[in-house]
């Protein structure tokens, strides 16, 4: 009797000391019921999935805990796990392999989280799964092939998301839907899917045509938990329900002008128009000797649903105003354009030759100073500041291109506006942008030097920026791409020089205000004086610059080559 005992206790206590298999976590409620244990937390705060959850639940309903994220492999040791809750907590990602493991998972409900996008091929690994709720979510976007690892899904609720524009072909590329359209025209009866679509801010252009023709036609198996769908845009189209429209087919721009030919007196105001139909509205630039303008007054005017009147003011105009125009028209089918030719008629005495803005020579000491004010994952924004006698009438050149190509791009920078973004930017490749007075080539000091990293997809991932240096030598910035720039000034050879030194472990700090008030100062400093000191101060950066450090690094740097004098024209920030 007593062996029997002890043979009984063994396996008895081995069932509750094995990792996984009858502990609750703290905070929730455990509870065995017909269908397997359940896991219920509610309201507790965790912030992460736990790592030490049992491995015996059926049922996990975790609902107001503070969820961030679903990792890879979140629940991957539950394999007996069916139903999944994450109602309600904070979830904006969710990895590609986070439902890694769920093979028997029919029932997975995500309501009231901050998901913008889905990785619709980690339900690979839900082959079972039956009930999908998405509602009370951001999604904006859903693939045209979203469906296709859910072939047994027999309720999909994408209620109250962004979604204002998809496909048909989603529907029609759903293997469920495919399977369940022959079993009905075959046999006449098969289970019904539930599709929950409404309060979507959907935009009803061309674009929605083959989608709102399937919702028209929608019928079993196919259930629409709400068939009243309603638009929300465009104007002449809000709140309307879907049975209710037809829409046409997309087309590409058709750009005409009214006036193909102007002559006009220097000093006059001139108004150009462009006509543009096109499905859906177009995207409209205008050009001048095929350059971008900014700076005058565009602005765009519906004529209809299908045509809008596009127009230019160029107020009191010169000779430099006078040539070829053109009004470029855009949207995802294609482009179109119209050009313009404005002729400025023979200038009498009392007319403007010039603008009224102070357009020096080149040789003149007008100091501009150029920044990197922000960066991110692709681009860069530049910003200056220029003393000028009149500033709210002075125009700028951005120049803008691969330092080692002749071709720049040129952009007419119009009184008023001190910045310009630059994006679409390649790795592993140097550029250089610089900012002069309107038509005037680039001058020393006015140009910014910088060139792409090649790690991308590490950078991406990282939501802050990290601390940088500043030494004595040329800019490396810490952006999202991982970005070196510097000055003209700074020859290149101190750049490779610098570019051994910025893996060395320096941190420095100092208070951004400061830098920021010596950009600001009240008294304009040149180039030479300032070097890329101006470009200290950076928004969404902590920079600093030392001089004792700097001295550090110089005087390291002399002992292997006694040129760094060269060095002294320019600033770095180095990351690590």
């Amino acid at each position: 009797m007593d062996g029997f005992c002890v043979a009984f206790r063994i396996p008895f206590l081995m069932y509750f000391i094995t990792p996984g298999s009858s502990t609750c976590l703290k905070g929730c409620s455990c509870v065995d019921e017909t269908q397997g244990r359940s896991l219920l937390c509610m309201e507790t705060y965790m912030g992460q999935i736990p790592e030490d959850i049992p491995h015996d639940f059926t049922k996990i309903r975790m609902e107001n805990c503070h969820l961030m994220e679903l990792p890879l492999g979140s629940f991957s040791k539950l394999g007996t796990l069916e139903f999944l809750w994450l109602n309600f907590n904070d979830i904006t990602l969710m990895n590609i392999k986070s439902l890694q493991g769920l093979a028997n998972l029919t029932e997975l409900r995500l309501q009231g989280n901050k998901l913008t996008s889905v990785p619709w091929t980690a339900f690979q690994d839900t082959p079972r799964l039956k009930i999908l709720d998405l509602k009370h979510n951001r999604l904006d976007v859903l693939p045209e092939y979203s469906l296709k690892h859910l072939p047994v899904l027999t309720y999909l609720d994408l209620s109250f998301n962004q979604l204002s524009v998809i496909s048909k072909d989603v529907f029609m590329n759903w293997p469920l839907y495919q399977k369940a359209e022959r079993v009905w025209a075959k046999e006449g009866s098969v289970s019904n899917v539930v599709l929950a679509l409404h309060e979507n801010p959907w935009l009803c252009d061309c674009r929605l045509k083959g989608f709102v023709e399937f919702i028209q036609a929608v019928g079993p198996p196919i259930i629409l938990m709400n068939s009243y769908l309603l638009c929300s845009g465009p104007a002449s189209k809000v709140d309307t329900f879907f049975h209710k429209i037809q829409l046409k087919t997309c087309t590409k721009p058709v750009a005409s002008a009214p006036e193909t030919n102007i002559n006009v007196p220097p000093g006059a105001n001139v108004t150009l128009s462009c006509l543009v139909k096109a499905r859906p509205g177009p995207s409209i630039e205008w050009m001048h000797s095929q350059k971008i303008i900014r700076g005058f007054t565009a602005t765009v005017t519906p004529i209809d649903e299908e045509t809008v009147n596009s127009t230019l003011v160029i107020p009191s105009l010169y000779l430099a105003n006078g040539g070829l125009y053109t009004c470029l028209a855009n949207n995802f089918i294609g482009n179109s354009s119209a050009e313009i030719t404005v002729n400025i008629s023979a200038l009498s005495n009392s007319a403007p030759l010039l603008p009224p803005s102070p357009i020096l020579s080149p040789d003149e000491n007008t100091s501009i100073d150029i920044r990197i004010a922000k960066q991110t994952v692709y681009g860069i924004t530049v910003e200056w500041r220029a003393a000028m006698e009149n500033p709210a009438e002075t125009w700028f050149t951005v120049h803008f291109g691969k330092y080692d190509s002749p071709k720049r791009e040129t952009i007419y920078i119009g009184p008023g506006i001190n910045s310009y973004s630059v994006s679409d930017l390649l790795p592993v490749t140097k550029y250089e942008v610089c900012v002069t007075l309107k038509n005037h080539p680039p001058r020393e000091g006015q140009c910014v030097v910088f060139v792409t990293g090649s790690d991308v997809s590490e950078m991406e991932q990282r939501e802050r920026l990290i601390h940088i240096v500043v030494v004595v030598c040329v800019m490396v910035l810490s952006v999202p791409v991982g970005m070196y720039a510097c000055t003209t000034e700074a020859r290149f050879s101190c750049a490779d020089r610098c570019g051994n030194l910025w893996r060395k472990p320096y941190l420095w700090s100092r208070n951004r205000n400061r830098q920021e008030a010596e950009f600001q100062g009240v008294e304009s400093q040149g180039p030479e004086s300032q070097g890329i000191d101006s470009l200290g101060a950076f928004d969404s950066l902590q920079a600093a610059s030392d001089e004792v450090l700097c001295r550090d690094l110089q005087a390291k740097a002399k002992k292997k080559q006694k040129s760094d004098d060269r060095c002294k024209g320019g600033s770095a920030a180095y990351l690590y």
